[in-house]
């Protein structure tokens, strides 16, 4: 018989258990996203996928927020983040650290999510944009590759925290989720 797995199966490590794994080597940057549920949601993703850390930039909303917890479920405290006043700022600094930045947009010259390959050894800040604008223009122009999902309906876009979440997923697949070291 097929059966859901009750709560206690579905038990998982503490939220200090959590902290002291090693992360996959990918950061997410929020470009100005202004829906808590979306930054609570994309903060309980990162959770899911052992994300290194969660940069909150310009307008998007920071913890503790009831909207935001209202998503995250916990994740507010399980996944590192932090604000950084102006995005466009904070990713050139991340790149010049030696991130290499993946801007999530549709965009001439970008890659469909599905064709993109990891390199090994690399670490990788995905960068998500407001939900009406999208990945500031600038960011977009030093990105080091452009992900796209490609779209097949009669909608151009999906919503921020699912685009995230399909994003996330895949570089974790491809990435074999292993965790370095």
């Amino acid at each position: 018989m097929k059966e859901k797995k009750n709560i206690i199966e579905l038990t998982r490590i503490s939220t200090e258990g959590y902290r002291e794994l090693p992360k996959l080597p990918i950061a997410l940057l929020l470009d100005n996203v202004r829906s808590m549920h979306n930054v609570g949601s994309m903060l309980r993703t990162c959770d899911a996928f052992l994300v290194e850390e969660v940069v909150l930039a310009g307008i998007s909303g920071c913890p503790p927020h009831p909207e935001i917890s209202k998503t995250a479920l916990g994740a507010e405290d399980s996944v590192s983040w932090r604000h950084a006043d102006d995005a466009f700022g904070e990713v050139r600094r991340m790149q010049a650290e030696g991130w290499k930045v993946l801007a999530l947009e549709q965009a001439h010259d970008s890659v469909p999510l599905s064709e993109f390959v990891p390199a090994d050894g690399e670490r990788y800040l995905l960068v998500a944009g407001n939900e009406v604008e999208g990945v500031d223009q600038r960011i977009v122009s030093l990105a080091d590759t452009i992900l796209e999902i490609p779209q097949l309906g009669t909608k151009h876009s999906l919503n921020v925290a699912v685009s995230t979440g399909i994003a996330l997923y895949n570089i974790c697949e491809r990435l074999g989720f292993r965790v370095p070291g």
